[in-house]
């Protein structure tokens, strides 16, 4: 087992890994959310946060947790000790538009592990930089900063969530598992909190199907995307 000590070599390992831009996920992504956008064309710009279906996972099966995640170790730390892992949130900017039939690249660097208690228990957020260039010329893109959370089990899985302030626009949706099922396929994301009733309510004991937060974030840049087009 790694220590919280060790877990600090990690601090500045990299990864690199390279993609193309295809427009069959921006069209799949459009049907997901029920936008009645034209099929995207070479040359256009993907609409924003979309980037999150390119640079996927391509862990063996054979090479996954019993989470559905990639086993621990690896490019992330082996927090071997705190089995709840999730997507906690993030920081992004947007430098240039990421168009369809782009070559891009990606450089991964983990910046901060760190370690805290919470309410919940022990936690550790692992912190990590992603840059997304154009593969050709090195045009920035886009810089973005993931927290990634490792949680324990001994205290509730969830707790109730403050309510959101009123905003200026507002559109309203209920998740269902179909929805939530074809963003998992989106992204290639196989952590089971978001599509396996059974594994969530007796393993991670959660009252029910997690939300991606990308795709919370997605829901509301698209509402953004409607009220204020361009």
């Amino acid at each position: 087992m790694t220590g919280r000590a060790d877990l600090q070599a990690w601090v500045g390992r990299t990864e690199t890994r390279s993609d193309f831009v295809a427009a069959g996920p921006i069209d799949r992504l459009a049907a997901t959310l029920d936008r009645h956008d034209p099929p995207a064309r070479p040359g256009e710009p993907i609409p924003p946060l979309a980037h999150w279906l390119f640079f996927l996972p391509d862990t063996p099966q054979s090479e996954l947790g019993p989470d559905g995640h990639p086993a621990r170790g690896g490019f992330l730390p082996p927090v071997h000790d705190l089995p709840r892992r999730m997507w906690a949130g993030g920081r992004l900017r947007l430098h240039a538009p990421i168009r369809v039939g782009m070559p891009i690249a990606r450089r991964s660097t983990i910046g901060e592990i760190a370690a805290r208690e919470g309410a919940s228990g022990p936690l550790v957020f692992v912190t990590v930089r992603h840059e997304v260039h154009a593969a050709g010329d090195g045009t920035p893109l886009l810089v973005e900063e993931q927290d990634i959370v490792y949680r324990g089990t001994d205290a509730p899985a969830a707790r109730a969530a403050t309510p959101a302030p009123q905003g200026v626009w507002q559109a309203r949706m209920v998740p269902d598992a179909v929805l939530l099922f074809r963003y998992s396929a989106l992204t290639f994301n196989g952590h089971r909190i978001h599509y396996d009733l059974r594994y969530l309510t007796e393993v991670e004991h959660y009252p029910g199907p997690i939300v991606h937060g990308p795709l919370i974030a997605t829901l509301l840049m698209n509402l953004l995307h409607r009220m204020l087009p361009g």
